[in-house]
């Protein structure tokens, strides 16, 4: 029998990007990628990512966070999906302040009053080996990619996975299934990239819609709305502090100047609860 059988899970979503929970901790076991697709699987538990969470590997925090995209690739984040399993583990222990650890770093976690959770992302990284390219391009904040110079610069950065972010007059008519699909697997993206296409609608609010590395297009993607408004504001298109609007709703993202760090805030929703079948493993391979 798959060792996943008879697990418990939750599924949850951030403004529209579906969440699925696994709550490893007492017995921890992997998630292989072959798990990861079978449960994806339209008629089984169709999500975005899944949230693995393990035993803390370092002492103050409440978990190590494995995550993996729909098609079993890895992810090192994933903003509304932190949002989820931190109101998760508030609800849990009763302390609004939830800290986790995942590939990208400490995740340092607060769920207001009103239920909305509040993310410290991390610093955003802008240096070409560390989104990764595949080249030195220069200046990240505008880079033409080949092949794509009609859409204008992009200005490239990680907050944890690679994001490449297009400014255009109008994010609502663009073609992202098509543009997204053949820029994420860009050569110049050694280990793919979100792609993002933006439009400011005021001086703090920018317009987002989002094709993501390994789930393709989502109702809402954390890591991207912060890679905008970083974006925004080192391209002088906007301040430090932005409304971002995804077609699943707002996310509040400010980038503290003292030390660079992204603060994303936003709402999440549980949907239901249930434990794993043998049959929604079916056909692991």
């Amino acid at each position: 029998m798959n060792p996943l059988a008879h697990r418990p899970f939750v599924k949850m979503n951030g403004l529209g990007n579906e969440i699925l929970v696994l709550d490893l901790r007492a017995d921890p076991v992997d998630v292989p990628p072959a798990a990861a697709r079978a449960l994806a699987r339209p008629s089984v538990l169709p999500f975005d990512q899944a949230m693995v969470l393990y035993p803390p590997r370092r002492a103050g925090t409440a978990a190590f966070v494995r995550i993996l995209n729909s098609d079993g690739s890895y992810s090192a984040a994933c903003g509304n999906g932190t949002r989820c399993i931190a109101a998760l583990e508030a609800q849990a222990t009763g302390a609004p302040h939830v800290l986790f650890e995942s590939e990208a770093g400490l995740l340092d976690c607060a769920v207001r009053a009103d239920g909305q959770v509040r993310v410290d992302m991390g610093a955003p990284r802008f240096a070409w080996t560390e989104i990764p390219l595949s080249r030195d391009v220069g200046d990240t904040a505008a880079v033409l990619v080949p092949g794509f110079e009609q859409l204008g610069p992009a200005s490239l950065v990680s907050m944890g996975n690679p994001h490449a972010v297009f400014f255009v007059p109008d994010a609502d008519r663009v073609d992202v299934e098509g543009l997204g699909a053949a820029l994420e697997h860009h050569p110049l993206f050694p280990e793919r990239a979100n792609i993002s296409f933006a439009s400011l609608t005021a001086p703090d609010r920018v317009r987002l819609h989002v094709w993501e590395r390994g789930a393709g297009r989502t109702r809402a993607c954390g890591t991207a709305a912060c890679a905008a408004a970083v974006s925004a504001a080192r391209t002088g298109r906007a301040g430090r502090a932005t409304t971002v609007t995804l077609p699943g709703g707002d996310l509040e993202i400010v980038w503290r100047e003292g030390d660079s760090h992204v603060l994303m805030t936003g709402p999440v929703a549980h949907e239901f609860s249930g434990t794993l079948t043998p049959a929604m493993l079916e056909d692991v391979a």
